[in-house]
């Protein structure tokens, strides 16, 4: 691989504490599981993984075609992802509250239907209709991806994101849902921001300190 495995590991908690925040997207998995059991829950969560899939292969591939133009060009994104990730940190510490975000059950209860296809669908439609997903992953591979990556290693990493996203949600459909563990996991989401700010502000560092030294 042209990947360091290793480099990969903070990517990893943040893809893992992303899909921990509560949202919308727990606030669909949720209601699907409510409304159509558990078999309908793990189909949504299949659903948004899948859909979070293809983000991270669009972003992986952008990323490296973009750094196939020269070393300056890699410079400017790789910096341009270090300030975007501190951004998205400094404003997950000051979101304001101090209970955290709510689960905003409105998104999820616009969508209806039954059966596992519907779920399926659900999840996929509110992965993939959120292009700041698309923004915040490039910002996070940026500094990873290397120029001309072969698929192979583009299609590995995609699965190490699907499989952490679908892998958390089907967690939540088949043994969190309807349990005090859920509750107490929203009430923790201030904690949770908190500790995924910390990360992204320590990769955003990493990278201006490879300029820098």
């Amino acid at each position: 691989m042209t990947v360091d495995v290793t480099n990969l590991i903070p990517v990893a908690f943040v893809l893992a504490g992303g899909a921990i925040s509560p949202g919308p997207s727990l606030a669909v998995v949720i209601r699907n599981t409510i409304a159509g059991g558990r078999s309908r829950g793990i189909a949504c969560s299949i659903g948004h993984g899948l859909g979070l899939g293809i983000y991270v292969f669009l972003a992986i591939s952008g990323i490296a075609f973009l750094k196939s133009g020269g070393g300056s060009f890699s410079t400017i994104l790789e910096l341009a992802g270090a300030a975007f990730l501190i951004w998205v940190a400094i404003s997950m510490l000051r979101a304001s509250g101090a209970d955290g975000k709510k689960v905003n059950t409105s998104d999820g209860d616009k969508l209806h239907g039954n059966g596992k296809r519907q779920g399926f669908v659900e999840g996929f439609l509110i992965a993939i209709f959120n292009p700041k997903i698309f923004v915040f992953l490039t910002a996070i591979f940026s500094q990873f991806i290397a120029a001309g990556m072969p698929l192979s290693d583009r299609l590995i990493i995609t699965c190490l994101a699907l499989v952490i996203d679908t892998t958390w949600y089907i967690i939540v459909a088949s043994v969190l849902s309807g349990t005090p563990l859920l509750e107490a996991l929203k009430q923790r989401a201030r904690l949770i921001d908190i500790v995924v700010a910390i990360i992204l502000l320590g990769l955003a560092i990493t990278i201006f300190a490879k300029y820098l030294v």
